[in-house]
């Protein structure tokens, strides 16, 4: 077997940047489903992986629903690309077993009360939520969307005594936010085809979806993330035009202008050649978002989105990984991003998970005439962008969206996290320099990491110790390890300055916490940072850039420069360079090499600058640094090394500010960076 998918006769005329066509979707979706059917021996055997060992389910002595779970999952997630398939040939197989006989035979088993392998009752486990609801959110979507591919199948009979444990998990619990989709799912296709329901609940749980949209077609999750976009855009809108458009057309209004919104920014999230960004929580889902491209083909307004740019970031995100020999393990999609990872995956994933990244196959359902499918591809913005960056500036969610023209990568600036947690907490996240986990040892890539030398941490006694005269026994073996920021928050953009602040400690610590104000001036290329550092007490600091990966096992290749105005160290790899610029406020830059901390690499090298402050009030202080990157060998020019030509650091700015700084760069463009009232003007 071939140990990646290849595109066999790619078709360059229709799609001259990928080769794909719906054709290549199909062939696509049964390659993946041939190598998961590996683990089938006859159309009787559950579809089961082997678990993978660590954090994700089931662990060892795991209660027996945790192994109906388990099985479940990985029927309702293959479905993603089975349903499709069936839809568009209702006899295909995958080796010799015919798909529509099988997921029949096994929804069947696993909804039939009493089966062996059936699925338990809500009423017989402990009262909470359980990842049922989840999946049943996930296989109503499906049929609600293409009903005749099993529904339609099913004797009544089979059908009644389905009902029973769909209703009841239906009906049954749920959780804040995204998971009530899931419930409204299932309701509306029982209501649909005539069970009874509560109708109460389902508008209830309409009415809490659409509380949480946020605007710029996003909505509240526990911190803004994917999940926006492949639950509250495609599965609602999938909702929208099978059930809600005719029950509930008010609500289904909402979700509709929400969506719309989405696709004025949902292009800017991909690189120029489709490649995801590895960033929030659930990172084994990869492509789902992609699942937006095809979804806007199905909004009343089909003009939305260019569909040849729209079929060409789909495809491109897709070959970001199935073309991958590292990306399958135990022939299926490993638990990571490009290869298995366990840093980066939830406790709440099995090996199953990753199948709900084939979420863009919906495009399966859609028509042959539709504009995703008969327009040419083409490279939309990017066409016209040459070397310079486009940003999207998204204040609702707080995030700002950078596409690079000069380097074809696209990044995503976030500025409301509400905890300490690498999926969300970077300065910035970047489609081809995935993010790493955070070193302890400082030098933390694309974060600030912070330890604190104030003695009495050090000691571990409180620092609130002279209001209190009382020593409470904090851990002083944790504060010799960097910790990075516990929360940022969004202050908003002006004058082509982004603004945000990272709070490295929160308060009661030090009245106010320990933070440093950030302010980005995005570049081609790359971003100037001008940072302003309110860390009272002792400390070391760290700021880091993007992580290369040694691939292969080729360790990155450094190089170091000083002048009297600037540092400069740089890394290159094959295909990919950074460097990292410091003017002021840094005493040195080096680097670190890391290990099992890389999305690509099990070692990698971070480029990074540091600063010891160990006067006991230490003074605010203005940090700028500058971090560039390409995608290419060339060799970094004197002008690409140099882009600001002039810094004043201000105490009193013009606004009556504390400590901000004019900068000049090499184009003669100046910006003012003030942080006035930049407490005040805080956006959570």
């Amino acid at each position: 077997m071939v140990k990646a998918f290849e595109i066999k006769n790619p078709d360059f005329n229709k799609s001259p940047f990928t080769g794909m066509t719906k054709e290549h979707y199909i062939e696509m979706a049964k390659y993946l489903l041939e190598r998961a059917f590996t683990h089938v021996g006859s159309i009787n055997d559950p579809l089961t992986f082997p678990t993978i060992p660590g954090k994700t389910y089931p662990q060892p002595n795991a209660p027996d629903w945790r192994y109906r779970s388990v099985e479940f999952e990985a029927l309702e997630r293959t479905f993603t690309l089975a349903g499709p398939l069936i839809h568009i040939d209702p006899e295909v197989e995958i080796k010799n077993i015919k798909l529509r006989d099988y997921y029949c035979l096994h929804l069947y088993n696993a909804l039939t009360p009493g089966h062996s392998n059936s699925l338990p009752l809500p009423e017989e486990l402990p009262d909470s939520t359980y990842q049922f609801t989840c999946e049943f959110g996930g296989l109503f979507k499906t049929l609600l969307l293409m009903p005749e591919i099993l529904w339609d199948h099913f004797s009544e009979k089979q059908k009644d005594e389905m009902v029973i444990s769909i209703s009841k998990w239906a009906h049954h619990r749920t959780t804040q936010n995204n998971w009530r989709i899931f419930n409204i799912i299932t309701l509306s296709f029982l209501k649909k085809y005539g069970y009874e329901i509560d109708d109460e609940l389902l508008k209830s749980h309409l009415l809490w979806v659409a509380s949480y949209h946020s605007g710029n077609g996003w909505y509240l999750e526990q911190t803004y993330n994917y999940y926006s976009i492949s639950l509250f855009i495609v599965y609602t809108t999938i909702w929208n035009r099978t059930f809600g458009d005719e029950y509930y057309p008010e609500i289904a209004g909402i979700i509709e202008k929400s969506a719309q919104k989405l696709m004025e920014s949902i292009t800017g999230f991909f690189g120029r050649d489709g490649y995801i960004n590895m960033w929030s929580r659930s990172i084994c889902y990869r492509t789902w978002v992609s699942g937006a491209f095809p979804v806007a083909f199905m909004l009343k307004d089909k003009t939305l989105l260019d569909p040849g740019l729209a079929r060409r970031l789909c495809s491109g995100s897709l070959l970001q990984f199935v073309t991958r020999e590292e990306f399958y393990d135990n022939e299926i999609p490993s638990l990571g991003f490009y290869g298995q990872k366990e840093y980066m995956v939830q406790n709440y994933s099995c090996a199953a998970s990753p199948f709900l990244m084939f979420l863009p196959f919906i495009c399966l359902a859609l028509p042959d005439d539709s504009p995703f499918w008969a327009t040419k591809e083409n490279e939309g913005f990017w066409e016209d962008l040459g070397n310079n960056t486009r940003k999207l500036v998204l204040e609702n969610p707080g995030l700002v969206l950078a596409n690079h023209g000069k380097t074809g990568t696209s990044e995503i600036i976030p500025g409301k996290v509400y905890y300490d947690d690498p999926n969300y907490s970077k300065l910035a996240y970047n489609t081809h320099f995935p993010w790493e986990d955070h070193n302890p040892q400082g030098g933390t890539s694309m974060e600030y990491s912070f330890r604190s030398l104030d003695p009495r941490d050090v000691r571990g006694d409180d620092i609130n110790f002279y209001l209190t005269g009382a020593t409470l026994n904090n851990s002083s073996e944790k504060n010799k390890s960097y910790s990075t920021s516990q929360n940022m928050v969004y202050n908003g953009v002006k004058n082509d300055v982004i603004y945000r602040q990272t709070i490295m400690r929160k308060p009661p610590n030090n009245g106010v916490g320990y933070i440093i104000d950030l302010a980005d001036i995005i570049i081609p290329g790359g971003v100037i940072r001008v940072d302003r550092s309110r860390l009272a007490f002792e400390h070391e600091l760290t700021l880091g850039h993007f992580g290369m990966p040694h691939i292969n096992s080729e360790k990155a290749i450094i190089n170091q420069y000083e002048d009297v105005s600037k540092k400069i160290i740089t890394a290159s790899i094959k295909g990919r360079q950074i460097a990292l610029i410091t003017y002021c406020g840094w005493d040195q830059v080096d680097s670190m090499v890391h290990n099992n901390r890389n999305a690509e690499a099990d070692e990698s090298t971070v480029l990074y600058a540091h600063k010891k402050r160990m006067a006991k009030n230490p003074a605010i202080e203005i940090m700028i640094s500058v971090m560039l990157h390409k995608m290419d060998n060339t060799e970094w020019t004197p002008e690409e090394l140099s882009p600001i030509k002039n810094i004043e650091i201000l105490d009193v700015t013009p606004v009556s500010s504390a400590l901000g700084a004019n900068i000049t760069l090499s184009n003669n463009k100046n910006y003012e960076i003030y942080f006035e009232e930049i407490d005040g003007n805080r956006m959570f």
